[in-house]
């Protein structure tokens, strides 16, 4: 009996490795936010009114904002505290879990700013630490040589680059909204692609780069 406890003992504490970690759920929201806003910025497309704002405002809090979070607080689970993922150590995994969660939430409010109408100037501010964060992803995932991430992180960084320009246009010119708008559809695309790719690679091990 007590061989038997020690046995059931030692299985509970091997915790299963899972060989899906849910970055594509992550890549998927982020890419859904940037080509729903984006257009808008660019285009004009849909055309601002209240009612546009609060439907944008729905899809800003939904879905880049409540898949990234899901997905970077599963990460952080699975790394810290069932270390379900140890077989990607060679992936910056904790990086990834940092930036979801952090985006995720940054989308929460941008998309109840939109929906309540509320000053988005602050938001100006605000891109300031996020695009710290975007560029020591960017600096993380080069050094581990996962150079599309990279190029994720790079958009990113410009995302908030030009969010901060666009909050101190005083002029009022569409000019940086139009750049912050093409930026972020770049960026949406990119996603896109790291979305299919992570996927493909994950059920069909087809090597697509990730």
């Amino acid at each position: 009996m007590p061989g038997d406890l020690v046995m059931l003992s030692t299985a509970a504490s091997a915790n299963p490795r899972s060989a899906f970690p849910p970055l594509a759920v992550g890549f998927f929201g982020l890419g859904v936010g940037c080509l729903v806003y984006g257009p808008q910025e660019l285009f004009g497309f849909p055309r601002r009114s209240p009612e546009s704002d609060r439907t944008m405002g729905l899809w800003g809090i939904w879905v880049p904002g409540f898949l990234q979070t899901f997905a970077g607080v599963l990460l952080f689970v699975g790394l810290d505290l069932l270390d379900a993922f140890g077989q990607y150590f060679e992936r910056p995994l904790y990086m990834a879990a940092l930036a979801l969660v952090a985006y995720g939430l940054h989308w929460v409010v941008l998309g109840r700013t939109r929906f309540l109408g509320a000053d988005p100037q602050p938001h100006g501010l605000a891109a300031i630490p996020f695009g710290v964060l975007s560029a020591v992803g960017a600096v993380i995932f080069a050094v581990a040589g996962d150079w599309p991430v990279t190029v994720m992180f790079v958009g990113l960084t410009l995302v908030y680059v030009t969010t901060f320009v666009a909050s101190l246009d005083l002029s009022r010119s569409v000019m940086f909204t139009r750049l912050l708008g093409a930026v972020r559809v770049l960026t949406g695309i990119w996603l896109m692609y790291l979305t299919c790719a992570t996927v493909l690679d994950l059920e069909l091990r087809r090597g697509v780069p990730t």
